[in-house]
């Protein structure tokens, strides 16, 4: 391994190790560097080789976990072109991804609306990155009108959002019963943008 890649490497086990140290109780803000340098088995000052400060950790972590969404979502879509249902899939992949990356899933929410405006701001970003995608996705497989697309885009995001809140949250004999509510309501939007879209072209 060369030197770059063994930085690269480096970069990402410091990543890693700040994921792992984010639970149900502790935010980004709660973690410090000498706690990430520990988990990653680097040394303090190896750490500002590869990222100015927390802060832009931070950030990187946020901009890691909005990418990690959005590839699960082109995932499921992926196997909605093999025959699955569209919601019906999304939302078990979601609620799978959940389960499994919950604290990647946790930072998203608990920055969301966190004290640091500079993170609440890329997890917004992060947000409407996958809004847009779904957007291009409803206009594709719908062919409804582009600013329709992007408000039913918009509400089943945060819809879904809530939903993975409540998951998180929830007991595993409880979570098959949000997915089916979520699975429920989402039709409830689909079925309302096209109505809507019907309303609005009449004379």
């Amino acid at each position: 391994m060369n030197r770059q890649e063994q930085k690269q490497k480096t970069r990402q086990n410091i990543i890693y190790a700040a994921f792992s140290l984010l639970d149900d109780n502790r935010s980004l803000s709660a973690i410090s560097l000498r706690e990430v340098a520990r988990e990653a088995g680097i040394a303090p000052t190896s750490f500002y080789r590869h990222f100015k400060d927390m802060d832009e950790l931070g950030l990187t972590l946020v901009d890691e976990s909005g990418l990690a969404l959005r590839q699960l979502m082109r995932q499921a879509r992926s196997r909605i072109n093999s025959g699955g249902g569209v919601i019906d899939t999304s939302v078990d992949t979601f609620i799978e991804f959940i389960c499994a990356n919950s604290n990647v899933f946790r930072l998203l929410l608990r920055e969301h609306t966190g004290t640091s405006a500079a993170y609440r701001m890329a997890v917004l970003r992060e947000i409407q990155h996958f809004v847009d995608e779904l957007s291009d996705y409803i206009v594709e497989r719908q062919g409804i009108e582009h600013h329709l697309a992007s408000l039913q885009a918009d509400a089943m995001v945060r819809l879904v959002f809530s939903a993975g809140a409540d998951t998180l949250e929830a007991e595993p004999s409880l979570r098959k019963e949000i997915a089916r509510r979520v699975k429920a309501q989402l039709r409830f939007i689909q079925l309302g943008a096209a109505a809507y879209e019907s309303y609005s072209a009449a004379p």
